[in-house]
């Protein structure tokens, strides 16, 4: 059976307008018997009816199981529609029945919904009803009583002259039964046509997101294949270094000041040495088991103290607020070193320091990060976050002087988590970071 979503959406859709079939029948058979009092096969005309309705309790009722749907059987259910309705209008006049056009509902939902060959089969079976009630049917009978009486009004209503009124019996209401059918099949149609439009839409725009996704998936896995590589490569040079800067130590102990400078570099390599290790170690560990009982403020100092053994140089004041006891969340690594990148960003647009304001409720965690750089413009924070898009200069003021991997890197961390991170420019000069994430995605793992 060739399942399609666009089959599994449709067939509720058909059972809703099923049931609106259902009750315009019994209004109409009713309207005809009681109130124009046309003579017409009552019985297998509501017999028909109630069959549909019965057939529709058993649709319902079959789609209440999550069976999945074919297109095969949505053309067998809009056949069984196309049935009922050549059986009443072959009881009520045939093809000279006002309602006959009914038949271009289910080619047009064929049409929309279905492949090619159901909707041109669907074409060929009404064709071939339609032909077959021009020809073979109960004609409907000639107005009587108050019947006649409106049809002679309907008839001047019409234009048709008195003197001719006798030859064109019953026209006047044959033209307000295709009025009355426009109007229905037009609210049908376009009713049923509309959602399903909007249903289409909104598949196309799950399907550009997933094909987004999927295309940003595919950079942040090269790029994790590449930055895994070089972390193993870089072991061993960095291995080096740490030999070599603590000769260098041993060697010009007598110099205090180029002691201390010695020491800071093997501090920073052995803090790279760190970073490396960790990475290796938890690429494939989802959880960051030190901080799964820490709440908000005590995860924040964690990590602003962390930062400071990297940028030993840079200055924060960081502000933490919210209710107490904060609430307590379980982070990934990923998440802490993507806020690690934005300290990183804004301390290197802003040496003379930063400011960090941390607030939080019960359902949010809002972070801003403040600095006094040369600030942001719409254009470029339009692009920031694309792979290999950098605003950093280099030493010698060339346009990059990044990769332009960090904030993409963070970005996608940040959404992941279900967060997100917006650069403006201050009134006072500089850049505002804030990150928003949702505290309920802190407590669980990231999809």
């Amino acid at each position: 059976m060739n399942t399609t979503p666009a089959a599994s959406s449709l067939l509720p859709r058909l059972v809703a307008l099923r049931r609106l079939s259902v009750l315009a029948q019994g209004l109409v058979l009713l309207l005809a018997v009681g109130w124009l009092q046309i003579p017409l096969a009552v019985a297998p005309m509501i017999s028909a009816t109630v069959a549909l309705a019965l057939f529709n309790l058993f649709t319902q009722w079959r789609l209440q199981r999550g069976r999945p749907v074919g297109d095969d059987e949505i053309l067998a259910q809009l056949l069984v529609d196309v049935a009922v309705l050549g059986v009443l209008l072959y009881f009520s006049g045939g093809s000279a029945n006002p309602f006959v056009s009914l038949f271009l509902v289910p080619i047009t939902i064929a049409a929309a919904a279905l492949p090619a060959r159901h909707a041109w089969f669907m074409a060929g079976v009404t064709t071939l009803i339609y032909s077959f009630l021009m020809f073979w049917n109960l004609p409907l009978p000639a107005p009587q009583g108050q019947m006649a009486e409106l049809d002679a009004l309907l008839a001047r209503a019409s234009g048709v002259a008195p003197e001719h009124a006798g030859h064109v019996s019953g026209f006047a209401l044959h033209v307000l039964g295709m009025w009355l059918n426009f109007v229905v099949s037009a609210l049908v149609v376009a009713l049923f046509l509309t959602r399903m439009a909007a249903a289409l839409k909104a598949r196309d725009r799950e399907l550009a997101a997933a094909r987004e996704a999927a295309l940003k998936n595919e950079q942040i896995l090269a790029l994790g294949t590449l930055a895994a590589g070089a972390a193993h490569k870089l072991g061993t040079p960095l291995s080096t270094m740490a030999v070599v800067l603590r000769e260098a130590e041993l060697a010009h102990a007598d110099d205090i000041e180029l002691s201390d400078d010695l020491r800071l570099l093997r501090t920073q390599v052995d803090e790279c040495k760190k970073i490396l290790s960790q990475t290796l170690a938890s690429a494939g560990q989802a959880r960051d088991e030190d901080s799964r009982q820490l709440a908000v403020d005590a995860y924040l100092e964690r990590l602003l103290e962390e930062w400071q053994l990297i940028r030993p140089r840079a200055t924060i004041h960081a502000v933490l607020d919210g209710p107490q006891p904060a609430p307590r969340v379980a982070t990934d690594r990923t998440l802490e070193q993507a806020l690690l990148n934005l300290l990183d960003n804004a301390a290197d647009a802003s040496p003379e320091g930063l400011e960090l304001h941390a607030r939080w409720d019960a359902d949010m965690l809002r972070i801003d990060i403040l600095d006094s750089g040369p600030g942001i413009d719409e254009a470029v924070a339009a692009r920031i976050g694309e792979a290999f898009f950098s605003t950093k200069r280099a030493a010698d003021g060339s346009a990059s002087g990044g990769l332009g991997i960090g904030f993409f890197l963070t970005n996608a961390t940040l959404e992941r988590f279900g967060g997100r991170v917006e650069l403006t420019p201050r009134d006072t000069g500089g850049t505002r970071t804030r990150v928003t994430l949702p505290l309920a995605r802190l407590r669980q793992a990231p999809t």
